[in-house]
């Protein structure tokens, strides 16, 4: 039960092991940022007047994204580089000699990756979410004039009885809110669109949205005309834009809490969001599997020419992990699976599968 008998051993494994994954995670982020800026740039330069601190602008929000997305594979990859050069090195045999057993050889690692999965968690709750949210709004708007709320939201589409309300970015909370690229579609009692409203902007009433300078078209008449400013949609207030626009990715566990608590008192749906959230916790630790995925690179003869195939095992019991997560996770968002098992499902399975490898190879 002593895990770490060595502190020399036990810093020189996590120092290698730490050095390897954010080599990794380096490597990886600047090449999809490179990929991901090549096909976003033409929109983003599209619009007049954006140039290179548009660009700049874009991969700050999107560097949080990747760096999210793949520090587990960051992990995975960075346990087999570093288990592979240890065994080809003999060091493993060296450790095994010394009377250390598989999981006190892989000890220090796992220390490290629970350290990184800690951080990754207070990462994605304080920087993630944020960018998510300020990018998902700038898009809205084509990478238009840049959302200055951190709070800002887009692509609202919510109904009035038959009528229906679009709005393309929301900027604002509570009675300040203000919709930005407004559409209002007014139906009569067949659901047949006899009137549409677009306005730059509009500003809550209480109650109703006034559109300020709105072109009007007249389905029946066909015709075409501007108006000082109409109240449209009283039926729907601040409150029901914020419960109808959640989003799980620009909202950290605390605010997604209160929405889903909130939906939950309006008698909607919220196995989607309570899914995501349960997965806010189980995704940034799946890095600590990676080392237990990962642990049969470690051991065997190098000289035995198995270390490939044993390194590709690793690998496919990681990346088969990653398919069965998300997999689980779509199950839960639409109801086949609890929340609390699409999340942690994949995560204790692939704990026992590591661990029954492990255990019955070289303990």
């Amino acid at each position: 039960m002593e895990f770490f008998p060595s502190r020399s051993l036990t810093w020189y494994l996590a120092r290698l092991f730490v050095t390897r994954i954010f080599a990794v995670l380096l490597m990886l982020v600047l090449v999809l940022q490179v990929l991901d800026l090549l096909g976003e740039s033409g929109d983003i330069l599209a619009y007049h007047g954006n140039g290179q601190a548009q660009l700049l602008y874009y991969v700050t929000l999107r560097v949080p994204q990747l760096i999210a997305r793949f520090l587990p594979y960051s992990v995975l990859l960075a346990t087999i580089i570093t288990l592979a050069t240890l065994n080809q090195n003999s060091e493993v045999i060296s450790m095994k000699a010394a009377g250390l057993s598989a999981h006190q050889v892989l000890a220090p690692l796992f220390l490290s990756a629970l350290v990184i999965s800690a951080g990754s968690l207070a990462f994605n709750e304080r920087v993630v979410t944020r960018a998510t949210a300020m990018l998902n709004a700038w898009q809205a708007v084509k990478y238009g004039p840049i959302p200055k709320s951190s709070n800002a939201k887009a692509n609202l589409y919510m109904s009035d009885g038959r009528d229906l309300l679009i709005a393309g970015n929301i900027d604002g909370d509570g009675n300040a809110m203000v919709l930005h690229d407004v559409t209002f579609y007014h139906r009569d009692d067949t659901a047949i669109i006899t009137e549409k409203l677009r306005a730059d902007r509009a500003t809550f009433a209480n109650p109703g949205w006034r559109f300020e300078n709105p072109v009007r078209f007249d389905v029946a008449t066909i015709t075409t005309s501007r108006s000082a400013a109409v109240t449209v949609a009283p039926g729907i207030t601040p409150a029901k834009i914020m419960l109808a626009n959640v989003d799980a990715d620009s909202q950290n566990i605390f605010q997604l809490t209160r929405s889903i608590e909130a939906l939950k008192a309006a008698g909607r749906r919220t196995s989607e969001l309570e899914a995501a959230w349960w997965h806010k916790l189980s995704g940034p630790f799946s890095s600590v599997l990676m080392p237990l995925l990962g642990a049969v690179t470690a051991f065997g003869l190098a000289r035995s020419g198995q270390l490939l195939i044993r390194a590709v095992i690793g690998m496919a019991l990681g990346f088969a992990y990653f398919v069965l997560d998300n997999a689980a996770l779509a199950m839960g968002n639409f109801g086949g699976y609890p929340p609390l098992i699409a999340a942690w499902a994949p995560f204790v399975l692939f704990a026992l599968i590591g661990e029954t490898v492990l255990i019955r190879t070289e303990e």
